[in-house]
């Protein structure tokens, strides 16, 4: 029970939903940098929602299965087959015994999100399956996948079975997930951010231009943090400071004056101010930012970042609820 990467892809990773509890040990939090597209696809195919599954960027990936499946996956605009069947993201399929799955480089967004039934089943480190990628452990063998690699898979839960057996004529789920968590790429994202600790250290034209200038992606991005190229933003005094707590969606501004957003690989503390932060219902459409894409910020409030986030929770589990529903 197990699936073979025939071609690994640009740049593809076993992810779960991160490794929570060890930052004041100076360990990220890691796990997939959209988990929203990753609970989803987990639930389509009967996972618990934490289950391990594959990240894969900018496309070409080949997967050969040794046992029949469901899988799912969502994110950006991949096109993603079967046997010459189209696979839809947000929706789950039985792909069977020998085939394969092939993934193309997505026309917009960065990266998709790979469930399978049963789940990727590598070892538990601190708590996740995750790749750490810096520190080199977790997930498989503590680096990206490559051309020939076999992950094994785990056994298939009650729900899973009940999900195939439904499945077995048609292939393909007629229900789906919601259009914007299944295709989560947007074309010219806003990300609507809340003020930070040092907001009020920055001059107010450079405040001025976060909110109102178009910035680009930076080539050097990746899993750690998207770097961003535009307006020069400036502090109004270049005093050191003293480095601080850094979380996934912190905007980081360094002496050059480019920001920097930090994704769920960043690191644990740092020392550049920190200007704003991306609420994290928003950190998806991050995770879809390729270098050359533009970026504009829009301000919430901090109340409103939080009814976001819980609005988004209460969907899920009503997702979650119908889908039991549905596959029962």
């Amino acid at each position: 029970m197990n699936v073979s990467l025939t071609r690994a892809g640009f740049f593809t990773t076993v992810q779960d939903l991160g490794r929570p509890g060890y930052r004041q040990s100076g360990v990220s939090h890691g796990g997939a940098l959209d988990g929203y597209a990753l609970r989803i696809a987990n639930l389509l195919v009967g996972n618990e929602a934490s289950s391990a599954g594959i990240e894969a960027t900018l496309g070409h990936l080949h997967l050969r299965f040794s046992d029949e499946r469901v899988m799912a996956w969502c994110g950006g605009a991949f096109e993603v087959q079967i046997s010459g069947t189209r696979i839809s993201a947000g929706r789950a399929a039985v792909i069977h015994a020998g085939e394969e799955l092939h993934a193309k480089a997505p026309g917009h967004g960065a990266r998709a999100w790979l469930a399978i039934s049963g789940g990727i089943d590598v070892p538990i480190l601190l708590g996740s399956h995750s790749t750490d990628l810096r520190s080199e452990f977790g997930g498989f063998n503590g680096r990206a996948l490559r051309d020939g690699d076999v992950l094994a898979l785990g056994q298939l839960a009650a729900r899973s079975h009940a999900i195939a057996k439904k499945l077995a004529a048609a292939r393909l789920s007629s229900w789906s997930a919601p259009n914007e968590w299944a295709n989560t790429a947007g074309v010219h994202p806003f990300l609507r951010i809340v003020r930070g600790a040092d907001w009020a250290r920055f001059a107010e034209a450079s405040r001025d231009a976060l909110m109102h200038e178009v910035f680009t992606v930076a080539a050097a991005s990746d899993r750690m943090g998207v770097r961003l190229e535009g307006p020069r933003l400036t502090r109004v005094t270049q005093e050191d400071r003293i480095s601080q707590a850094v979380v996934p969606g912190t905007l980081q501004v360094p002496p050059n004056g480019q920001p920097i957003l930090l994704l769920e690989d960043c690191q644990t503390i740092g020392g550049y101010p920190k200007i704003a932060h991306v609420i994290t219902v928003d950190l998806a459409l991050a995770a879809q930012l390729r270098p050359g894409d533009s970026v504009r910020f829009a301000e919430v409030s901090l109340a409103e970042a939080h009814r976001e986030l819980i609005e988004r929770e209460r969907e899920v589990e009503r997702f979650r609820i119908g889908l039991t529903l549905q596959t029962s």
